[in-house]
């Protein structure tokens, strides 16, 4: 194998030898001239954008940016002083001289002020010249670094580019492999299963049978399905401009969902749209009824699927429908989602708002009789708008929010049974396109299932099955007893000792009465802990005391 060294040697001597001239036998010299075929690299081009990059480095300095600061805050606290002598002068004004004091007083401020506003005035004049200017200059950068890429014939910056855009992406995929945060420890609960403490998945990911036809839609599983029908999955697109559908489909399993073979059709009405048809696309099925906004009507409309009759239950006067109160996400609102329909544990529920409460979301209880009645209800403090996405676990309303294209966030609950919101959950959702039409849970097998720009996904929803809390205040309660019993009998007892005999004997009693804390305590937490703790069965299940957290 050839040396580099002394290949370009060998070069260099054969250029040497060309660009010699050569005599002829005739005495004739002969010349051969060497010719780049390839433009020569502009280099002045290169070390004028270096200078132009140095150039804006020295211009831009942090002392500007502090400038401002300083002088905003400044003319904040002269207008503070401004408004004390004010009030003092309101308060105390004489009409004589110590007004006419206070007033000079008040016009040397006020003198101050424009002073410090004609500054911060003209700072910000030549910060946004600046600005204007150094724009310029990076766009022009920008386009000569363009030019110069031209040069590039090995695509060096293009892969390096490249190179950087999946090392992105996988840190984004790593992040995204990662354990959901879990949120700060909540309140004892009454969730058989425990609280709600992340989301994961997709467990299932595909298109339906309709293509990208139908951005918005539902799908799911009854979570009381009748007898026969325990394996069959159902779905509503919005077949009619997102708005409307008067039909639902249903397949004998998730095998032929996702392969999109052997559906079951069945139509709630022959003509589109009427009073009965589906509008929204926030829609669940339970006891092998349907539970959905009527269209163009504020009312809860239910559909029998054995019988094929609906029956209907209006809202509440003033109600939100009609795109009134629909959930919204960062570029705009999901439409017709003024009704939010969901199921948990305990049946099934209606989220909505209204102009009487402020357009915060209402939480309704829906009695799943023919016709449908509504139950109690529960007024929140959410803005419906705020929020992309609703669904009931264990009589708890969960709201989630859009954080990017990749992350929805599950960010606000509402406890029905014990009246607690909180705003600060972290639950995060990872999803595979952007926007999220509906989200609804299946207390049955635990699942999330979600309808996102024609794709259907579901999700396993996590929960917290050991009471932590409770071995945790049951530690603190020892230590602080024993604390408690310790300072009182040694205190106590020591001070009066005239011996080390009398200091042993109290800390042999201040040890006795720990002990006896202990087995109260002790007492206490088999009562309370593990009779009402889940204790794991060999087939999966946990026994819970009936009525109990």
């Amino acid at each position: 194998m050839k040396s580099p060294l002394l290949s370009i040697w060998a070069t260099a001597v054969s250029l040497a030898f060309l660009s010699q001239p050569v005599q002829s036998a005739g005495g004739k010299q002969c010349v051969c001239e060497l010719k780049n075929s390839e433009r020569p690299f502009p280099i002045d081009k290169l070390d004028n954008i270096g200078t132009m990059a140095s150039q804006c480095n020295r211009t831009i300095t942090p002392d500007q940016m502090e400038e401002m600061d300083v002088l905003t805050l400044g003319l904040q606290r002269r207008l503070e002083q401004l408004k004390d002598s004010v009030a003092v002068l309101e308060k105390e004004d004489d009409g004589e001289l110590y007004g006419a004091v206070s007033l000079r007083i008040i016009e040397l401020e006020m003198a101050e002020v424009l002073d410090l506003m004609a500054k911060l005035k003209k700072t910000t004049q030549s910060n946004q010249q600046l600005g204007e200017a150094t724009s310029s200059q990076i766009q022009n950068m920008m386009k000569d670094m363009q030019n110069l890429e031209e040069f590039d014939r090995m695509q060096v910056m293009k892969k390096h580019r490249e190179n950087q855009r999946i090392k992105r992406d996988l840190a984004v995929c790593q992040k995204g492999l990662q354990v959901t945060p879990q949120p700060p420890t909540p309140a004892r609960g009454h969730c058989p299963q425990g609280q709600l403490v992340s989301v994961s998945g997709p467990r299932t990911y595909t298109l339906t049978q309709y293509g990208t036809s139908y951005s918005y839609g539902t799908w799911g599983k009854d979570p009381n399905p009748p007898p026969g029908k325990e394996n069959m999955y159902w779905l509503v697109a919005l077949t009619s401009s997102n708005v409307y559908t008067n039909y639902i489909r249903q397949y004998s399993s998730l095998t032929t969902i996702v392969l999109g073979v052997g559906p079951i059709d069945t139509v709630i009405a022959p003509s589109n749209p009427t009073t009965n048809t589906i509008q929204g696309p926030n829609v669940v099925m339970y006891g092998d009824a349907v539970y959905y906004g009527c269209y163009n009507s504020p009312s809860i409309c239910r559909f029998n699927m054995t019988a094929r009759t609906v029956t209907n239950v209006a809202l509440p006067q003033n109600s939100g429908f009609n795109n009134k109160f629909p959930f919204g996400y960062q570029e705009g609102s999901y439409g017709y989602t003024d009704l939010d329909f969901a199921t948990d544990e305990s049946g099934v529920w209606v989220i909505y708002a209204s102009p009487d409460n402020f357009g915060n979301i209402i939480i309704s209880k829906v009695l799943t009789d023919s016709p449908p009645a509504l139950g109690k209800a529960w007024r929140t403090s959410l803005f419906k708008y705020t929020a992309s996405n609703t669904f009931m676990a264990c009589g708890v309303l969960y709201a989630t929010r859009f954080l990017n294209k990749e992350t929805e966030e599950i960010f606000y609950s509402f406890d029905t049974v014990t009246g607690e919101e909180r705003y600060d959950l972290r639950i995060q959702i990872k999803k595979m396109q952007t926007n999220v039409q509906s989200l609804n849970y299946n207390p049955q097998d635990r699942m999330l299932y979600m309808y996102s720009d024609a794709y259907i996904l579901s999700y396993d929803v996590i929960f917290r099955l050991v009471p932590a809390f409770a071995v945790f205040n049951f530690r603190r309660s020892f230590f602080e007893s024993f604390g408690h019993f310790f300072k009182m009998t040694w205190f106590n007892n020591a001070e009066n000792a005239p011996d080390g005999f009398s200091v042993t004997v109290a800390l042999l009693d201040t040890f006795t009465n720990c002990l006896q804390v202990l087995q109260q305590l002790m007492s206490v937490f088999v009562t309370h802990v593990l009779r009402d703790g889940r204790e794991a069965e060999p087939n999966g299940e946990r026994k819970t005391r009936e009525g109990g957290s």
